[in-house]
């Protein structure tokens, strides 16, 4: 811990005026991230402010999230959202407003990170895993990943429609340019079911990030989509047969949110502003492969670190970012659709 608390972050996190001591519970995704965050903001912060932190685990379940506003019992202060929501939840008054001035310079941000209820907090990509053990050669795009017959072997997918309808099209020809264009048409919304149903009996269902390495370690799958993150950790572990391609990934952010109505506006401020510091998202991607929202980070990684980040020149140059506008308008409809279409 000793180096993450370096003297340049506590002296930027007294700049800010970090000062009371109180209570404050972070909310977030556990797992690989959660540990990333606890090393690299959330025992610094502690330190620098004398807050106490309570970390706690969700799996994005915003109906929790919704019950506390509409109670008036707000007991979560900082909540790391996903964009697929993050639209919602603001359109429907569970999230404070956040003012950019009280937790960073603008400038300092990258464009996309920004949002009228929520801070970026880490760059992420969903991307094809595969085990290098159990195939003859490495899939290189989502055309292999359909492909049994070249690659035999169930395929890991997250239940849900979010990516997986992307994924489909991308197998099927559509470039990845055109991805959403097609995707916001019924014909297009019709031709990436159509392509799912192709893969219907070969896949394997998963609903947390860490279950695609442990099915891609046991054997259980031969490819599997999965978080890079996920992948970088079980790499560190040792699992170096574990691979990514990273054509036709589909990169994100996630968000710092506030719930509406929380007695701890202030210091969650205070928190986001710590973890926005070029220092201290230095130290978290040191951690986990995922990439930095403040641009001036970038500037103290090195080639190393750089390469396995979803947004280094490499990586990015066949990936598609989430379009937020996109699953708000048109999430819930096809979630919907998918889960009845799952349940067949």
């Amino acid at each position: 811990m000793k180096k993450i608390i370096t003297p340049i972050l506590l002296s930027t996190a007294m700049s800010l005026g970090l000062a009371h001591a109180a209570e404050i519970t972070i909310v977030n995704f556990g797992g690989a991230n959660g540990a990333a965050q606890k090393a690299a903001y959330i025992e610094p912060f502690k330190k620098a402010t004398g807050n106490k932190i309570v970390m706690v685990e969700y799996n994005g379940e915003m109906a929790k999230l919704k019950a506390m506003v509409e109670t008036k019992k707000v007991d979560w202060d900082v909540v790391e959202v996903e964009s697929g929501d993050i639209g919602r939840a603001c359109e429907e008054g569970l999230l404070e407003k956040i003012d950019i001035n009280k937790v960073g310079k603008k400038s300092d941000f990258m464009p996309e990170a920004l949002h009228e209820c929520g801070v970026g907090a880490f760059v992420w990509s969903t991307v094809l895993a595969f085990n290098a053990d159990k195939v003859k050669s490495a899939p290189k795009n989502w055309a292999d990943f359909w492909n049994v017959a070249k690659f035999p072997g169930k395929r890991g997918m997250r239940k849900g429609a979010r990516y997986n309808l992307e994924f489909a099209l991308m197998a099927d020809g559509v470039p990845t340019k055109d991805v959403y264009k097609v995707l916001e048409t019924k014909a297009g919304a019709d031709r990436a079911f159509k392509k799912l149903e192709e893969l219907r009996p070969h896949i394997q269902w998963w609903e947390a990030g860490a279950q695609p390495p442990q099915f891609l370690v046991a054997g259980d799958v031969v490819m599997s989509t999965a978080y890079n993150g996920r992948i970088d950790s079980a790499q560190r572990e040792g699992k170096k047969n574990l691979q990514i391609s990273w054509a036709g990934s589909i990169y994100d952010f996630d968000y710092w949110a506030i719930p509406k109505g929380t007695p701890n506006k202030e210091i969650a401020e205070k928190f986001i502003a710590f973890a926005s510091m070029p220092e201290a998202q230095k130290a978290y991607v040191s951690k986990i492969a995922y990439g930095p929202v403040n641009v001036k980070a970038l500037k103290l990684l090195d080639a190393k670190i750089l390469g396995g980040l979803p947004t280094s020149t490499g990586n990015a140059k066949d990936a598609v970012q989430n379009n937020l506008r996109f699953w708000t308008d048109h999430g819930e409809d096809l979630e919907q659709r998918f889960t009845a279409w799952a349940a067949k």
